[in-house]
């Protein structure tokens, strides 16, 4: 079977799975087991978050576990007591006695928390099956954001829900002007409205610009009618983030251009100072404070933050030194693992992008929350949680959950260490309901943990079935330790990681009448937020001051590469053993997570070719004889009819999950017609080409 684009969204929104209960399953000592004579009670039939959450838990237990439980406003025997109970200070608590239940909750939206807390403990079983006893859960974190796996900025009631049950609780929002992202028209009050509904808050991803500087006459009148202005048409709305690229001044510090990125030249000749967008300039301090000062002006109950992301490249000494300004009532937002300090072979190999390869934070995460909690600033991690970053730009998750639990228990420690108490879980590449997902929400209580070896074991054996289970676990091994030999360079994540086995393969020597470019544009729709703007089809080294230079780096890079392509091929066959051994309602599951491997296995191949590629275009470019060039030649071409082949090999895979190839704000760039699109472009671009190159490498001949 195939899917047509988008149909992924119909599982995606099936956060309550049908029929996933194991008749096999009984209750043991100290356990009970709900049947039909239970029912499903709070205070109020009315639209409360408790009785919302009533309603959820009905439906839960009839789709998933076959049980079809009436509702009533009456506590009493045999009654799951759903309500809000000034006792308990914070989260909920559950008390599951033989012939009573009593989901009791700090706060109304906590309701809905406890129950689905009560999923997530019967889905383990695969059983309407409860252990005995008091269980207290207290959230360790305040929210924790995503954005839309759907669309950006796409919302739907399903969508809220799903990621409610996935474990987040505050929804982000692309915010271009007034009821615009950067689609078109977006109607954010109805969104807004529409998450409060169910306890989830929302938090603007700001892109407006005031473009003045906070020392200028009438500066904060401008910042007042800009701000002001959101907070009276957005009164719902949490917080406002801002980062440096979406926030850039004219600001007066000399390291800076003073400019825009894209004005930063002179007489045609590029500044090369950073923008102010980019660097932690002197003045930030005072313009991020002239922010505040409109936000709270308008509505002291809307948050206020900001990203370093875009300078964590900086000194720890100018970093300290804007800190030090930073207004202490806006919060700061550091991001894990980028600008990591890697070396691979002895080169400097530093992280530049999200990646889930990395284990633990890096020095900016560490250097920037030990220096904001000496100065009582509040801390937010921008941190990838949900198991998705550009490592491969286009697919739903990241297969590797033993280094997502890594990374979530580090965080448990940053929060005990420094105060964080919000997450940025996903950029808008979304989030996926998955294994990421399911160590999310068990790593986020304040005094609990699983054992999370038995929840892995838990975890596979409810999506894959018990004789499949331990080929999972398997698979999940090999793909975590693969992704230790991942290269998050920024020509390969603005490149083929983004794009996957549909990257172009150009050939470089310009043949031309023209005097063309050689990149091309990447064929996206015209909708797409980001579209091709994120793709660079020109595939040379991104050079970095922090880095060593691209020629040296990709044989280490290839080899590395190796040894991540040899641990997937390894997880992979594990996953397709999986596939044979998986339960029959399961088995769906099962092919996907293989397809997943597939795709992800065939995007290596695609890396390891590109490099390879540039290189033999370089060295041919540098020959000083036709027949060496020629002998190049012959190697580049077997390159190109490889990739071909690796294109064609993708597109089962695509076909098979509609959700391959796809992220939201580039749409999609992988599936079948863009995989057909590669074959075109190398068969009818760069064959054509090589085959012309030839041939004048051969014009002495004819002489």
């Amino acid at each position: 079977m195939s899917e047509v684009n988008y149909e992924f969204r119909k599982r995606h929104w099936e956060y309550h799975k049908p029929n996933r209960r194991n008749m096999a399953r009984k209750a043991l000592k100290n356990e009970i087991m709900l049947d039909s004579e239970w029912k499903i009670g709070c205070p109020d039939l009315k639209d409360s978050i408790a009785f919302i959450a009533a309603r959820d838990f009905q439906d839960y237990l009839f789709k998933s576990m076959g049980l079809s439980l009436t509702l009533t406003c009456e506590d009493g025997d045999k009654v799951i007591w759903i309500n809000v109970c000034k006792r308990v200070k914070k989260g909920f608590v559950l008390e599951i006695e033989e012939n009573h239940i009593k989901v009791r909750a700090a706060e109304d939206k906590m309701t809905f928390r406890g129950t689905i807390h009560l999923e997530d403990m019967m889905n383990l079983e695969e059983a309407p099956v409860l252990p005995l006893g008091k269980f207290v859960r207290k959230p360790l974190y305040d929210v924790k954001t995503v954005h839309s796996g759907t669309g950006l900025d796409y919302y739907p009631d399903e969508e809220l829900l799903g990621l409610l049950h996935a474990g987040y609780t505050q929804i982000d929002l692309f915010l271009q002007g007034i009821d615009r992202n950067n689609i078109g028209y977006c109607d954010f009050n109805e969104i807004i409205e529409r998450a409060d509904r169910f306890g989830i808050t929302t938090v603007f991803h700001n892109y407006i610009r005031t473009y003045v500087h906070p020392d200028d006459p009438g500066a904060q009148e401008v910042f007042d009618k800009v701000y002001g202005e959101i907070c009276r048409r957005y009164p719902k709305i949490a917080s406002i983030g801002l980062c440096g690229e979406c926030l850039e001044f004219p600001s007066k510090d000399p390291n800076t251009t003073g400019k825009p990125y894209r004005e930063s030249v002179v007489d045609g000749i590029p500044d090369t100072r950073p923008s102010p967008g980019w660097y932690p300039c002197e003045d930030y301090p005072a313009y991020i404070q002239c922010i505040e000062r409109a936000v709270h002006k308008c509505n002291p109950d809307i948050g206020v933050g900001f990203s370093t992301y875009n300078w964590g490249y900086a000194p720890l000494e100018l970093r300290k030194k804007f800190l030090e300004n930073y207004p202490k009532n806006v919060g700061l937002s550091v991001c894990y693992e980028i600008f990591s300090q890697r070396k691979l072979e002895g080169l400097h190999t530093p992280v530049m992008d999200y990646t889930m390869s990395a284990d633990e934070p890096g020095y900016y995460f560490t250097s920037e929350c030990e220096e904001a909690h000496k100065h009582g600033i509040r801390l937010s991690g921008n941190v990838n949680t949900a198991g998705i970053a550009w490592d491969f730009g286009c697919v739903p998750l990241v297969p590797a959950p033993e280094k997502i639990l890594k990374r979530d228990l580090h965080l448990r420690e940053a929060g005990k260490k420094w105060g964080i108490r919000n997450l940025y879980c996903t950029h808008h590449y979304g989030w996926w309901n998955s294994v990421a997902a399911d160590l999310g929400k068990w790593t986020s209580w304040e005094d609990f943990e699983p054992d999370y070896d038995e929840l892995l074991k838990k975890i596979a054996i409810r999506d894959y079935g018990k004789k499949a289970a331990p080929h999972i676990l398997k698979a999940w091994q090999y793909f975590s330790d693969g992704m230790s030999y991942y290269v998050a360079s920024n020509e390969d994540q603005y490149g083929p990681w983004r794009v996957g086995a549909a990257y172009p393969f150009i050939f470089q020597p310009n043949i031309s009448r023209t005097m063309s470019d050689k990149a091309i544009q990447f064929p996206t729709a015209p909708h797409a937020h980001f579209g091709w703007k994120i793709v660079k089809t020109f595939y040379t080294p991104y050079e970095n001051a922090e880095q060593t230079p691209g020629f040296l780096r990709y044989p280490a890079e290839l080899r590395s590469l190796q040894k991540m392509l040899d641990l997937w091929n390894k997880g992979l066959a594990a996953a397709a053993k999986a596939v044979e051994l998986a339960d029959a309602a399961k088995k769906d599951e099962a092919k996907r997570l293989e397809a997943l491997a597939h795709f992800i296995r065939n995007s290596v191949i695609t890396v390891m070719n590109i490099k390879k590629w540039w290189q033999l275009n370089m060295a041919m470019q540098n020959c000083t004889t036709a027949e060496e060039a020629e002998a190049y030649l012959d190697k580049i071409e077997a390159l190109a009819y490889e990739e071909i082949e690796n294109a064609k090999d993708t597109i089962p895979v695509v076909e098979f999950d509609s959700r391959l190839g796809w992220e939201p704000s580039m749409e999609y760039v992988c599936d079948k017609w863009h995989l057909e699109w590669k074959i075109r472009q190398v068969t009818d671009g760069a064959l054509r080409e090589i085959a012309a190159y030839r041939k004048m490498l051969n014009l002495h001949k004819e002489n």
